[in-house]
C-alpha cells in the first residue's frame, strides 16, 4: 500500500488533526468486520445450510458491545469535523444553505448507485418467485447500515445552528438533549409499551410498533453526540487531566450500567442503537474521553507513511466501503455456495480463523468496485439555490424513506422510494447534472 501522493499531502491543511481521519477509517473497518461476524453462513456437519448471527450467540458479546459499538464516536468525530468545516465555510463567506447542501450531496451521491442496485435486484427477485422469507432475511440484513445516512445527515444539517447554540449556552445544550433522550425512552418503554401490549397497532408489514416511538431519539441522541464533538473541537477534553478523563470513563460506564439495570434497555449496545437510546449518548462521552487519552499514540501512528497511506486509500472512498460492504459480503457468500468451496460451520474454530482473511477479501472486492464508484464520493459544483426551502425539503425527502427502511426492513417498495427520493434530493440540492 503506497503512501499519499505529494499532491494529496499538500492538500491537507496544516492544522488538520489526522488522528480523526484515522478514527473514521478504523470505525468503518470495525463496522465491516462486525457485520462479517454477524454473517454466519456455512454448512453444518450433516452438510445442511446454516444461517445464523454467529457472534450474537457468544457469551461475551454483550460485554464486548459496550466497547465495540463505536457509532457514538463516529458522531463525536462528525461534530468535530462540522465545527472545523463551518468555521472554514464562514471564512469563505459561505452560508448555512451551502454548508448543508454540500453535506447532503456527500451522502446522497454515494447512496444513489446502491439504491439503484437494491431496487433492480429486489425487483428481479420479486419476479423470480424465490421464497419471500429467505429474501426478506437477506434484504433486511444487507440494508441494516443505511440508518446512518439519515441520522448523520440530520445531525450535519442542523450543525450550524447547534454550533451557535453551543457557543451561546455551552453545557446546557447537551444536558437538554440528554434529558430529551431519557424522556423519549421513558415514554417508549413504560407508557407506550404498556398501551401497545394491550392493543397492538398493525398495518400489515408496516405496523406501528413500540420502537417507532423512540424515533425522536435519532435527533436527541445523535445531536448530543455531535455536541460532544463540539466540546472536543474547543479543547474541553484536552484540558482535562488524565485522572479526570479516566473518571469520566468510569462514571460513564457506571451510568450505562444503571440504565440497563432499570429494564427496557438491552445489555447489548447494538440493540440499543435502533432507535438510539440514552446509554449511547453516555457512550459518546466515554469514547470522546478515551480518544483524548489515546491522542498522543494515535498522532505518532499517523506520522508514519504506512498509516497515512492506509487512511488516504480507505478514507478517499469511505462511503463506498460503508454502503457496499454488506452487498459484497452477500455476493461472496453466494459464490461460495454455488462453487464447490468447503465452507466451515459458523462458530467453529476454522470459521473464526477465516474471518480476518474474509475481511481482507471483502475490502479488496469493495476496493475494486470503488474504482468506478469513487466518482460518486466527489461533490460536483453546486448550482445556485432556486428557492428558499429547497435544501430543507431535500433533506426531509432523502431522510424519510431511509428511516422507513430502518424501521421495517429493506424491501422493493422502500428501495424504489429511497431511489426516487435520492434523485429528488440531489435535484433540489442543485447537484443533479445531466451530460449534454
Amino acid at each position: 500500500m503506497s503512501a499519499p501522493t505529494a499532491a494529496a499531502q499538500k492538500s491537507i491543511p496544516a492544522d488538520r488533526d489526522l488522528t480523526l481521519d484515522l478514527v473514521r477509517v478504523v470505525c468503518v473497518v470495525l463496522v465491516v468486520f462486525a457485520h462479517i461476524l454477524f454473517s454466519g453462513v456455512g454448512k453444518g456437519p450433516d452438510g445442511a445450510l446454516v444461517i445464523e448471527r454467529t457472534v450474537e450467540g457468544e457469551g461475551w458479546f454483550n460485554a464486548a458491545s459496550w466497547i465495540a459499538n463505536i457509532m457514538p464516536l463516529f458522531f463525536v468525530v462528525g461534530g468535530f469535523a462540522a465545527c472545523a468545516g463551518w468555521r472554514s465555510a464562514q471564512r469563505r463567506g459561505e452560508d448555512e444553505d451551502h454548508f448543508v447542501r454540500l453535506r447532503l450531496v456527500r451522502l446522497a451521491r454515494p447512496a444513489l448507485p446502491v439504491f439503484v442496485f437494491f431496487t433492480v435486484v429486489l425487483g428481479a427477485v420479486r419476479l423470480s418467485g424465490l421464497a419471500p422469507e429467505l429474501v426478506e432475511t437477506v434484504a433486511i440484513g444487507v440494508g441494516s447500515p443505511l440508518w446512518f445516512l439519515a441520522a448523520y445527515l440530520l445531525a450535519q444539517a442542523l450543525a450550524p445552528w447547534m454550533i451557535r447554540l453551543h457557543a451561546r449556552v455551552g453545557l446546557w445544550a447537551p444536558l437538554a438533549l440528554f434529558a430529551g433522550a431519557v424522556l423519549v425512552d421513558t415514554l417508549r418503554f413504560s407508557v407506550v409499551g404498556g398501551l401497545l401490549a394491550v392493543q397492538p397497532i398493525e398495518f400489515g408489514k408496516y405496523g406501528l410498533g413500540q420502537e417507532l416511538f423512540g424515533v425522536p431519539n435519532v435527533l436527541f441522541v445523535w445531536l448530543f453526540a455531535q455536541q460532544v464533538g463540539f466540546f472536543l473541537y474547543d479543547g474541553w477534553f484536552r484540558r482535562r487531566r488524565i485522572w479526570q478523563l479516566l473518571a469520566l470513563i468510569v462514571a460513564g460506564y457506571l451510568l450505562v450500567w444503571g440504565f440497563v439495570s432499570l429494564g427496557g434497555y438491552s445489555w447489548n449496545m447494538l440493540t440499543n442503537q435502533w432507535p438510539p437510546t440514552a446509554p449511547l449518548a453516555v457512550l459518546a462521552v466515554v469514547q470522546a474521553a478515551g480518544l483524548t487519552l489515546l491522542h498522543r499514540p494515535l498522532t505518532a501512528i499517523m506520522r508514519t507513511r504506512a498509516a497515512q497511506g492506509f487512511v488516504f486509500l480507505i478514507g478517499s472512498r469511505l462511503m463506498t466501503v460503508y454502503l457496499w460492504h454488506l452487498p459484497m459480503v452477500m455476493v461472496l457468500i453466494g459464490i461460495e455456495l454455488l462453487l464447490p468451496i468447503p465452507m466451515p460451520a459458523p462458530g467453529s474454530a476454522v470459521w473464526w480463523w477465516t474471518r480476518v482473511p474474509f475481511l481482507l477479501l471483502v475490502l479488496a472486492a469493495v476496493w475494486l468496485l470503488s474504482l468506478w464508484l469513487v466518482r460518486f464520493e466527489k461533490a460536483p459544483p453546486l448550482s445556485d439555490r432556486t428557492w428558499y426551502w429547497a435544501t430543507t425539503t431535500a433533506v426531509v425527502v432523502f431522510v424519510i424513506p431511509i428511516l422507513g427502511i430502518t424501521a421495517w426492513g429493506l424491501d422493493f417498495p422502500l428501495a424504489a422510494a429511497a431511489l426516487m427520493a435520492t434523485i429528488a434530493a440531489l435535484a433540489l440540492g442543485g447537484a443533479l447534472r445531466l451530460r449534454r
